[in-house]
């Protein structure tokens, strides 16, 4: 079944009260070298900082989007590692890659050197826990020359160049560690010590301000800077980009898609699945059998229908159809559990309301669950409120949105970061044998065919164990101002603003 139109792309943040008037977008500034200063772009965003702007966890995302951060590579329209901080880069041996840096400067002023860089992956390498990119990846960076660094894995790593890319392995300069080197666990602070065309100027509890950097390695961005307010009424961003009181608007719920004009709709496909997570580790879900029983008790075509108004498609697997080569590798998951009658088991299911269609969604499984037999309790919360206890376990289920090529632009990235033993983000608390040796046998495989293969296997490991219920495979939907040109919407989520973005 083909995607029939723009599956909201749901991401939320706090409602500010009067949104109109909030921005302010001087014209005609002169800025350094005599470059008239482009207008300042009006961003109404999803979800607020959660972790102080670190880039180790769900604000890596917020920063590459506004342009803030940049990594050692990218990746390019089709998913291939492109260049970033790094011109160029090749594979010397099994275990070893060299990147050849370019000039450039961090936001502070300092030069991006070989150790500079090699300092900020050692950081993320050492962060606690460890950024979802490097799921199951041990390596050393060193400085390679006046030029280059040189990574070294524990294990063979073929995809480096697209983990590298990861917007939680941001180069930042070495103030943005100072903190952490005089033994203190503080984040790394990516205010002022980034390398993106935009640099973070002030950030309160409902906006940022970003100038942009005029030293940037690519030239002057044409905005002159980015007014951010972090919106978390789905409806509110709508209206605004309807008012003309923003100039851009991510997450456009899909109640709202008829309401905008069709001018100012842009929509991509994205590799985004919204799932039901299972706590396999404690409550009632520790038991595969009811696990079995909260799969089969969902119709995930009534989500589709009621909830996604048709845009989207039904969940066959953690990967959907903009993954598309997964269809037709998907394998049949098998040694699932005989379901079990729930006998009225208690559970608590959570979902986070920055994206308006998860707690619609969250309504209908409750009822679908309940009349397989659960007692369902419904929480909502706000993201930043709702992580930290979906991941340590005190929900039996969490219904979220999670982007499957988001971390690494490697299919296999997601799987071992959400479903292995070791995972950095593993709502369902998985831990299966059978599914860790899938996933490390998928990440050592080498070539594109192969390492498909290899991650569909794994998928249908996880799959397997009912840990998680894929519900729908969606799509992005903006609203963006017909005066604005150069929107960048991929299918990894990694983007929206960058250098080329205008009025």
């Amino acid at each position: 079944m083909s995607i029939k139109g723009p599956l909201r792309f749901l991401l939320p943040v706090l409602l500010l009260p009067g949104l109109t008037g909030c921005f302010v977008s001087p014209e005609g500034a002169s800025s350094p070298g005599g470059v008239t200063s482009g207008s300042r772009l009006r961003v109404a965003l999803a979800f607020p900082p959660a972790e102080n702007l670190s880039p180790y966890g769900a604000d890596a995302t917020l920063l590459s989007r506004l342009g803030v951060t940049e990594g050692v590579t990218a990746l390019d329209a089709n998913g291939a590692a492109a260049p970033a901080l790094a011109r160029s880069w090749r594979r010397q041996s099994d275990r070893t890659w060299s990147f050849t840096l370019r000039e450039a400067t961090f936001q502070d002023g300092t030069e991006v050197t070989p150790a500079a860089v090699a300092s900020a992956l050692t950081h993320a390498k050492n962060a606690e826990p460890a950024p979802a990119a490097l799921a199951g990846v041990t390596f050393d960076a060193k400085a390679d020359g006046d030029h280059g660094i040189r990574v070294t894995t524990a294990t063979p790593d073929p995809v480096l160049p697209l983990r590298l890319s990861s917007p939680s392995l941001a180069v930042l300069s070495p103030r943005a560690y100072e903190k952490r080197a005089r033994g203190k666990t503080a984040a790394p602070t990516s205010v002022g010590t980034a390398t993106g065309p935009f640099e973070i100027t002030e950030v309160s509890g409902g906006s940022a301000a970003l100038d942009r950097y005029d030293d940037h390695w690519g030239g002057l961005a044409h905005a002159s800077g980015i007014d951010a307010r972090f919106v978390k009424d789905g409806t509110a961003r709508a209206n605004a980009v309807r008012t003309g009181d923003v100039d851009i608007a991510e997450a456009i719920p899909v109640a709202q898609a008829a309401t905008l004009d069709k001018g100012t709709l842009e929509e991509a496909g994205t590799t985004r699945t919204t799932s039901l997570q299972l706590n396999t580790d404690s409550g009632p879900f520790k038991d595969p059998r009811l696990r079995a029983a909260a799969r089969t008790a969902i119709d995930s075509s009534a989500l589709v229908e009621g909830v996604f108004e048709g845009y989207a498609d039904p969940g066959a697997g953690l990967f959907g159809p903009a993954v598309t080569w997964a269809e037709s590798k998907r394998v049949k998951p098998a040694g699932r559990a005989e379901p079990a009658r729930p006998g009225g088991a208690s559970i608590t299911l959570a979902t986070y309301d920055n994206r308006p269609e998860l707690p619609e969604a969250a309504q209908v499984v409750q009822q679908q669950l309940q009349k397989a037999g659960f007692t369902v309790k419904l929480e909502v919360r706000e993201y930043s409120r709702l992580e930290s206890d979906a991941l340590a376990g005190r929900f039996d289920a969490f219904i979220g949105a999670r982007n499957s090529l988001l971390d690494t632009g490697d299919p296999v990235g997601v799987l071992g970061s959400d479903y292995t033993c070791d995972g950095g983000y593993n709502p369902a608390r998985l831990c299966d044998k059978r599914v860790d040796r899938a996933v490390t046998e998928a990440i050592g495989t080498d070539g594109t065919e192969q390492r498909q293969d290899a991650a569909m296997a794994a998928e249908a490991a996880i799959l397997g164990t009912d840990a998680v219920v894929p519900l729908a495979h969606q799509q992005i939907i903006a609203g963006v101002s017909t005066k604005i040109r150069g929107v960048l919407l991929d299918p990894y989520e990694r983007t929206l603003v960058g250098a080329g973005t205008r009025r």
